[in-house]
């Protein structure tokens, strides 16, 4: 289900997220929002692209029956918690995550070698851009 409505701590989580099941599993291998200027961060796009991924690997490895329950939706809620100081920010969040999400749903409504393939695919760019942003983070 779509989420209902920061700091290099929270990008540190998300790394690990992105890597367990890359690692643990032998997986190899947007939407960009403008900031407001009150509350714009320089790493934004990477941000909104990581919660649009978030979104669509919830989708999928809840359809393929990863059995990992809500993991996926409670990482972007820890995200928005850390990362969504304001309103307009948390929208931003909730809206890249849904998208993600939504777009997956309506493309595959049974696992496929398709979907396993997109899975392996988003966590592979999720762990490069939650890594990315790890070794910016002050």
């Amino acid at each position: 289900m779509p989420v209902t409505h920061g700091s290099s701590a929270s990008v540190a989580v998300l790394l690990a997220l992105f890597m367990a099941p890359v690692v643990g599993s032998g997986l190899a291998g947007a939407a960009m929002a403008q900031s407001a200027p009150s509350d714009a961060r320089p790493y934004d796009d990477k941000l909104m692209r990581l919660s649009e991924i978030l979104g669509a690997v919830h989708y999928l490895r809840e359809l393929c029956g990863a059995n990992e329950s809500q993991k996926w939706r409670e990482t972007m809620k820890e995200l928005m918690d850390t990362e969504g100081s304001t309103a307009l920010r948390r929208a931003r969040l909730t809206r890249s995550f849904n998208n993600g999400y939504r777009a997956y749903s309506r493309t595959y409504n049974a696992c496929s070698p398709s979907a396993q393939t997109a899975i392996t695919r988003f966590l592979t760019e999720g762990a490069e851009i939650a890594e990315s942003l790890v070794k910016t983070a002050p």
